[in-house]
């Protein structure tokens, strides 16, 4: 089976674009004798006739212009791809994957990996946000670099990553200033009674501060439970309950939702890991992503 020379194609092309076998010979810096061999071979090898003479020129046959077409293409892709490396060499610009667990607060997770896409090297962000699980999944096929996540990742599981601890804050009690005209005594004392929005399950404090609760308020009443931290914050925007979210941003959080801070817990860290599949860590996104953890949890 014929296989195609690409050194025969570039010379049938130079040819049937310059119309003569002598320009192209002197484009090539060839000699006219070699072309025609080349353009000879070639043919042969394909089984075709590719061109015709008519008087002192030479004439491309209907066979012969359709594999002109297909050489045309063959070398402007040849000429993009070029352009492409071209253009990577001057810039290169690196991707850096990013995992946020659903239970992470969308405002510590956005100042963290903010200072990322302030690097000296160019780089493109791509941010997921899921369930732990299935971000994990995720990094165990190389989709991710690092997820941003409440817990350390179980032991269990067989996914070559490792946990690094980035920063805790203190449990901070938010509400809206409404709702806080509502509650009466001191902290924790306010919150019997109070409409509580709580973090579901798969938050890492969930259990913690049930348990706390069930110490210091002789009066639950839970109104809702959340899996994602934005939708929790936004409820407690509207004023439907008393939320719990880390003190370390509390000014963010009072000026993004419109809410107040009532009080911290300071038996309750919320803790931010980041699992990568760096022992240690050495990307320079992921250093920038350390840093900036240990300029905000610093409560």
């Amino acid at each position: 089976m014929a296989t195609l020379n690409y050194k025969h194609l570039r010379y049938f092309w130079m040819v049937a674009r310059s119309g003569s076998i002598a320009k192209a010979a002197e484009q090539l810096h060839l000699t006219p004798q070699s072309i025609s061999g080349q353009l000879t071979e070639f043919a042969d090898t394909l089984g075709v006739e590719l061109f015709r003479r008519v008087g002192r020129r030479l004439e491309l046959t209907e066979t012969g212009k359709r594999v002109l077409r297909h050489a045309e293409d063959i070398f402007s892709a040849g000429d993009a791809l070029l352009e492409v490396v071209k253009d990577q060499s001057a810039t290169q610009i690196t991707t850096f994957r990013v995992g946020v667990s659903d239970s992470v607060s969308k405002a510590v997770a956005c100042r963290l990996v903010a200072p990322a896409l302030a690097l000296a090297e160019p780089t493109r962000l791509i941010c997921r946000e899921g369930r732990l699980a299935a971000l994990l999944a995720d990094m165990a096929v190389h989709k991710l670099d690092l997820i941003i996540t409440d817990r350390a990742m179980p032991s269990h599981l067989s996914v070559r990553a490792y946990n690094h601890l980035l920063g805790e804050s203190e449990l901070g009690v938010f509400a809206a200033p409404a709702l806080v005209k509502t509650l009466s005594g001191a902290f924790p004392e306010c919150l019997n009674h109070a409409p509580l929005l709580l973090p579901g399950e798969d938050f890492a404090v969930h259990a913690r501060l049930m348990e706390w609760l069930h110490q210091h308020v002789a009066r639950l009443h839970v109104i809702g439970e959340f899996d994602d931290s934005a939708m929790l914050k936004a409820f407690g925007q509207a004023g439907a309950g008393v939320f719990f979210a880390p003190a370390a941003i509390a000014d963010a959080i009072c000026a993004q939702y419109g809410v107040v801070l009532i009080g911290t817990i300071a038996a309750l860290r919320e803790q931010v890991y980041a699992i990568t599949t760096e022992r240690r860590i050495s990307h320079p996104a992921t250093q920038a992503i350390r840093q900036a953890a240990h300029e905000t949890l610093s409560v």
